[in-house]
């Protein structure tokens, strides 16, 4: 894929801050409010100090205060509605936008998650769009209201001395630049350091999974120092950031500081010369913190934005990418499947110049049972990955019902579509959860015949909570024949037409492949089913047999036909039950 082009403030303004702009507007209304009101304090204590202390006036005193007390009411008032309001919608965005990005993930297609961590995917959904609420949280409206206010209290100070008001005005103006100039070089940093902590997060994932592997193989040292790599580099992505950042706040302080000591001398002698009195000085002093103080709090909400669109940049470059069911190139829906499904001249490849299966011709017709046969590696997994649309041919056709399976929605093709994979993958709950996967709407009756399908209830009425048993992360509690016989009742209640099973009795002792061979003989009758086993006793009543070896099919036939040839499949069966 092409690099993304950068996020640009026009395109959030669009997409993000736009269609919230009543919100916004209405927090940019509070704001300068807010601001106006904190502006009254400098012009009292100019008014305290030359004419209310002056004139010795007590009842102009008391005005002057309940002014006071009500400008800081209406500030603390505001800045409560402000943070209300637009950090309500800005967790809002963040939920939308998680969303969002959570249901484009899972609509790419399965060679994405194949080059991706899921830690690393956890990490893009839930972290880099936490960076929007500085566009339409507080951050945008402060920018704004800083902007207003500093540009407000300029007026007021050129109309008190614009001498030193322009004088002021060269160190703001090198700071400007100086901010300007390490954002540019900040945002790269923030990029940079979304992918880091992908990665991290990525591989603690597979490091707490896979935690069995790693203390049996007495492997925690090597673990901790992969992780701790991935720390320090991801501490020297915040070191070069903070390092920007402190540029910025260390040129604050420096330029403003010389401005305010130029501003000390410059207002002492307008004092002593008696063309400023100590009342414009203090209102000059208090409305230069009010012109300055919204300029450095720019340079953090500056750092905030710049986060945000480093973080926008990363999940707009997942929203790009085209997903594996569209309507453009799958316009065709399947109202019904009959489950004939051909091979013509199939050809594919993971790698460029490294094929994978070469010119595959088969017929599998309604209700029959293919098994595929053949060394690790030979291309079995490949062919049922087609068939289960998680692949596309690189040349060639497949077709349901004589309908070419490239062109086909996949919704509409999976909905008639069950699998029993190699990995039998079970999530997270209880084992009644785990079988109504794919049908939670499914009655009792139903569960309960897919449990018996499947022999899942021999070990279950052994449970004391039964089908309610937790079964903890990935069904760990449970023995591999166990969780393998979830997953055919899951696949016996999904009720398909089409039955992709990868290696189904791969993870069974001898009793329990009685039991699922007897299982899947239901599950199978009347499916167009799709068989792969390194145990060649499990498909002798298979339709027909496919012997893989190097991406080709190299012998085919029923089971009777193929051990009179003598040939690949002879080799492997005889081999087999020597073993």
């Amino acid at each position: 894929m092409s690099k993304k082009q950068n996020i640009t403030f026009a395109w959030a303004f669009k997409q993000i801050i736009w269609p919230r702009r009543k919100t916004i507007f209405i927090g940019l209304i509070l704001i300068v409010i807010s601001r106006v009101a904190s502006l009254v304090l400098p012009g009292a204590s100019k008014f305290l100090i030359d004419n209310v202390i002056v004139n010795k006036d007590l009842d102009m005193l008391k005005i002057l205060l309940l002014v006071v007390v009500a400008a800081i009411a209406v500030q603390a008032i505001t800045s409560f509605l402000l943070t209300k309001l637009l950090s309500v919608e800005a967790q809002f965005l963040i939920s939308e936008l998680r969303t969002k990005v959570q249901k484009k993930v899972l609509s790419l297609p399965i060679s994405y998650f194949d080059n991706n961590k899921s830690g690393a995917l956890v990490s893009r959904i839930m972290t880099d769009v936490e960076g929007v609420r500085n566009l339409v949280g507080t951050g945008l409206v402060q920018l704004v209201g800083g902007t207003l206010t500093a540009i407000i209290s300029l007026f007021l100070l050129i109309r008190i001395n614009a001498t030193m008001t322009f004088f002021v005005l060269v160190p703001v103006a090198i700071f400007a630049f100086v901010a300007l100039k390490a954002f540019g070089k900040i945002r790269p940093i923030f990029r940079e350091r979304g992918k880091l902590n992908a990665e991290v997060t990525g591989r603690l994932t597979e490091t707490l999974n896979g935690a069995r592997v790693i203390k049996g193989f007495n492997a925690e040292e090597q673990e901790n120092l992969v992780f701790e790599d991935g720390a320090r580099r991801l501490f020297e992505n915040v070191k070069a950031s903070l390092t920007s950042t402190a540029l910025v706040t260390s040129s604050a302080t420096f330029l403003l500081g010389l401005a305010s000591t130029g501003i000390m001398g410059m207002g002492g002698y307008f004092i002593i010369v008696g063309s400023m009195t100590f009342g414009d000085f203090l209102a000059f002093t208090l409305y230069l913190g009010f012109m300055i103080a919204p300029i450095v709090q720019m340079s953090n909400i500056g750092s905030q934005l710049t986060e945000a669109f480093a973080g926008l940049d990363r999940t707009e470059e997942i929203m790009q990418m085209a997903p594996e069911d569209d309507e453009i190139n799958r316009p065709n829906t399947l109202t019904s499947v009959n489950g004939d499904i051909v091979f013509e001249n199939v050809n594919f490849s993971y790698e460029e110049d490294k094929t994978v299966l070469k010119n595959i011709n088969f017929v599998a017709p309604r209700g029959s049972v293919t098994a595929l046969v053949g060394s690790s590696g030979s291309g079995k997994s490949t062919i049922a990955g087609l068939a289960a649309t998680f692949l596309n041919p690189d040349s060639g056709l497949i077709t349901i019902d004589g309908q070419d399976l490239s062109k086909v929605s996949l919704k509409s093709y999976r909905q008639h579509l069950g699998v029993v994979l190699q990995d039998d993958f079970l999530f997270e709950g209880t084992i009644r959860e785990n079988i109504l996967f794919p049908r939670p709407n499914a009655t009792e009756s139903e569960l309960l015949d897919a449990v018996k399908g499947a022999y899942v209830n021999e070990f279950t009425d052994r449970f004391e909570d039964g089908l309610d048993t937790v079964i903890g992360e990935r069904g760990v509690k449970l023995s591999g024949g166990q969780r393998q016989r979830i997953s055919i009742a899951r696949a016996l209640l999904a009720n398909p037409e089409i039955i992709i099973l990868d290696e189904a009795t791969s993870n069974l002792d001898t009793e329990s492949e009685t039991f699922i061979q007897r299982s899947l003989e239901q599950l199978m009758r009347g499916r167009t089913t799709f068989v792969i086993a390194h145990r060649l006793s499990t498909i002798r009543q298979a339709d027909q047999i496919l012997i893989i070896e190097g991406g080709e099919i190299v012998e085919r036939g029923k089971h009777d036909e193929l051990i009179a040839k003598q040939g690949r499949y002879y080799e492997l069966f005889t081999y087999q039950s020597r073993i």
